[in-house]
């Protein structure tokens, strides 16, 4: 209702005004300075922005980036941005306890959604920071005792960037290889604790390939040799059923905007029985237990907590609904393509990422074709680099493969038609592309191109 509210109050402040500044209004001066016309420009032929020109707004394929806000989130967020503003840490009037008591309510809401209690969340700015509070603050408390680390290739990002903090401190960090299914081997994690390993951390749902990996049979393993266990849940909550016990994992790692709430926003999950200690990675007021000093946003927790509330109640529906435009998408370009393969497991795999390899088709050539589809060819923190994934190399794919991945991210928004356009604009541009291969012809004709060799000039 606020949203309604807020929408129809904008549109009577830009009445009057003619299109060219309408479309500069609806931004703040800062926001319009940055969109200035030269960088974005937008008449009835299209959309022209960084040298590309678009027919409209492209059909949005990328939620393992980011996904849109709820509208529903956005509702319960608006009251803490226009009247209820106060400080969750102020004690002494009315502001601060009603923004207090809406963090703890969006505490609960969090907790609710992984089986855990309401004190076993630290709200934090992110799944980045709640993997550098995990991995490093965990091995900074327990350093006298703990020098070992053990994680996979796959790993985010930040996740495996914290691991080579740690070894230029001194401490040894084992990178578990996966199966070309993208799912670690149980028994190479066995065989690789010690005495002193201090950490086991791998991710839940991985961001590039949506393979998942078997949390529960980990945990088991972590409780057997007494060794805590951490998890990057960021691509996994409210998409597949998470209780931390059945885990039995000791950190998680959570993330607001990849549940339709806003971006800014995570949790870290710590727990208290039997307890676990980090180190904290930022120093201040104390909020949130001394884990995260820093005054608490109270619109954007309300956001996560509103979002993980939804999640709930609707993880059963959405996840029936994306596994069939699931199933629509790859059964609509396997209809008219050939050499199309699916990187990852097909079984164990989050329905709503659906990472492709095109073979003979150059995967930046394939991207920029597709400019009326907005997809990615890995994760959004590293796919400025023209490198092919060091997920995909782990799994054992070929370079020439790995550089025609593109990660396709349907979500609860996603419509059958969007299916069907992004089927149709992919195979248009894939064939348009072999056509132009002199590989392709090759192959065509019969050639095995891998046994092929090609003379240096």
């Amino acid at each position: 209702m606020a949203s309604k509210i807020l929408a129809s109050g904008l549109r009577r402040t830009l009445t009057g005004f003619s299109p060219a500044v309408l479309r500069l209004r609806h931004l703040s001066t800062a926001a319009a300075v940055a969109t200035s016309p030269s960088e974005l420009h937008e008449d009835e032929s299209g959309i022209s922005m960084k040298g590309v020109k678009i027919s409209g707004r492209p059909l949005y394929l990328d939620m393992q980036a980011t996904s849109p806000v709820d509208p529903r989130v956005l509702d319960a967020m608006l009251p803490y941005y226009l009247s209820r503003y106060g400080n969750p840490h102020s004690r002494t009037h009315l502001y601060g306890w009603e923004s207090d008591h809406a963090v703890e309510t969006a505490r609960s809401q969090v907790a609710a959604l992984i089986g855990a209690s309401p004190k076993e969340i630290v709200f934090t700015s992110g799944a980045t920071e709640s993997n550098n509070i995990s991995v490093k603050g965990v091995m900074h408390f327990y350093k006298e005792k703990k020098k070992h680390v053990i994680t996979t290739q796959t790993e985010h990002k930040c996740v495996l960037d914290s691991c080579r903090h740690l070894q230029q401190e001194g401490f040894d960090i084992t990178y578990l290889p996966v199966g070309t299914d993208g799912i670690v081997d149980l028994e190479k994690l066995r065989s690789a604790i010690r005495p002193d390993t201090g950490l086991v951390s791998i991710m839940a749902v991985n961001n590039e390939i949506g393979v998942i990996q078997p949390v529960e049979e980990i945990g088991k393993i972590c409780k057997e040799f007494n060794v805590p266990f951490h998890t990057d849940a960021a691509q996994a909550l409210g998409k597949i059923p998470i209780d931390v016990e059945k885990w039995n994992v000791s950190l998680m790692s959570l993330s607001g905007h990849k549940i339709y709430g806003p971006k800014g926003i995570g949790a870290l999950y710590l727990r208290r029985r039997p307890r676990i200690r980090v180190e904290p990675q930022m120093n201040g007021g104390g909020q949130e237990r001394g884990i995260r000093s820093g005054t608490v946003p109270t619109p954007l927790v309300v956001g996560m907590g509103a979002a993980c509330e939804l999640a709930m109640k609707e993880m059963e529906y959405d996840d029936k609904r994306i596994t069939a435009l699931q199933e629509r998408l790859l059964n609509g370009i396997n209809a008219k393509l050939e050499g199309v393969v699916v990187n990852g497991s097909m079984e164990k795999r989050y329905p709503g990422n659906l990472n492709l390899s095109f073979a003979y088709v150059e995967g930046e050539s394939l991207l920029m074709g597709l400019k009326d589809v907005a997809v990615s060819s890995g994760s959004a923190c590293t796919s400025a680099s023209l490198e092919p994934s060091y997920v995909l190399r782990a799994l054992g794919v070929d370079e020439d493969m790995a550089h025609t991945s593109i990660r396709f991210g349907i979500g609860r928004f996603t419509t059958e038609a969007e299916i069907d356009r992004a089927v149709e604009l992919t195979v248009h541009q894939v064939e348009k592309l072999r056509e132009m291969s002199p590989l392709y012809e090759m192959v065509k004709e019969g050639i095995n191109i891998k046994e092929i060799q090609w003379a240096q000039h």
